[in-house]
Formats: C-alpha cells, sequence, structure tokens
C-alpha cells in the first residue's frame, strides 16, 4: 500500500516539541481567558470540584509513580529498562488528569486578579511543557536500551523531575490556599 502524501513534512523532535509546546500555550492562554468569562451554578461548580480532584489523583498520582521508579533505578533497584517500560503507560493519566484539572479549572470560577491564582496558572503551563520535553526525553531513554545513558540525559531527567515536582506541589498547594481564604 503506497503512503499518501503529506501536506507537511514529518517534523524533528524538536520541532514537534516546539509545535505542541506553542500549541499548548494557546489552550493555556485560552482556558485562563475562558475562566474569566464563565459563572456556574452551585451543582455545576460542585460536580467541577469533583472532577478537579480526582484528576489530582490521576494525574500527579502518576507522577509520583514516575518519579518514584526513577529514585529506585538511582537507589540501583531497577535498571532503567525497567523503569522505562513501568513509566511509558503512566504518561496518559498524567496528561489525562492535567487537561481533566484544566477543564474543571475552568469552571471553578478562580480568582484571576489574585496573585496566588496567577502565579498557579504559570505553574500549571510550567507542568505542560514540561511534560512535552519529558515525553521526548522517555523516548531518548527508550533509545538507550538499558545501557547508561549520557551524563547529559541524566541531568535532564533530574532537572525534569524537580520542575515537575516544583510545579505539581506548587499548583497543589496555592489551589488549597485559595479554598481556604
Amino acid at each position: 500500500m503506497a503512503q499518501t502524501d503529506r501536506l507537511l513534512p514529518p517534523l524533528g523532535p524538536a520541532a514537534r516539541c516546539a509545535a505542541v509546546s506553542a500549541g499548548l500555550c494557546a489552550l493555556w492562554a485560552g482556558s485562563a481567558w475562558t475562566a474569566g468569562q464563565v459563572h456556574v451554578r452551585p451543582a455545576l461548580h460542585t460536580v467541577a470540584l469533583f472532577v478537579h480532584l480526582v484528576s489530582l489523583v490521576a494525574g500527579f498520582g502518576a507522577v509520583l509513580a514516575i518519579d518514584y521508579l526513577g529514585a529506585l533505578w538511582l537507589l540501583g533497584r531497577r535498571t532503567l529498562r525497567q523503569v522505562v517500560e513501568a513509566t511509558a503507560p503512566l504518561h496518559v493519566p498524567v496528561w489525562a488528569g492535567l487537561a481533566g484539572l484544566t477543564a474543571s479549572g475552568i469552571l471553578l470560577e478562580p480568582r484571576l486578579e489574585s496573585g496566588l491564582t496567577q502565579v498557579k496558572l504559570v505553574l500549571v503551563l510550567l507542568i505542560a511543557l514540561n511534560g512535552v520535553q519529558a515525553g521526548t526525553l522517555h523516548r531518548r531513554l527508550q533509545e538507550q536500551g538499558g545501557a547508561r545513558p549520557p551524563r547529559r540525559l541524566l541531568v535532564r531527567g533530574a532537572c525534569s523531575a524537580l520542575v515537575s515536582q516544583i510545579g505539581w506541589w506548587g499548583a497543589l498547594g496555592i489551589g488549597f490556599w485559595n479554598t481556604r481564604h
């Protein structure tokens, strides 16, 4: 079967990462704008809050599992191949959780004028952009086939884990603070 001609040439990893990142920035801006326009009834607010909490459990839970497996590799309790294979399916709940948090967050009527809410929104964008590069990093680690990766990939992985943890914990903390005040 012949391959059909593409309208655009295939993108390399860097261009694909940049294109996805640009798309995420546009979605992020659109969701922030929409959140400022929406007014919901109390019943829908309650449903959105439930979806928000479920999405947090799914997304952040998967992130914690990924980082835990990475820590096991650092401690010599798992091989790199085991970690890469075990973490591959966890990218789906991370992205599903992030999408659910964003969609439900729109309906929670965030106080966009609040400096803390603005920091939280930036952290959410940072989490998403970090997730794009983490996916690229995961593919690079898969290519290593279990061999010790170059130092730059290890540093990139450590930085990605750190950014992820700061982003998720920061957004979680601000969200909790905002519900109490």
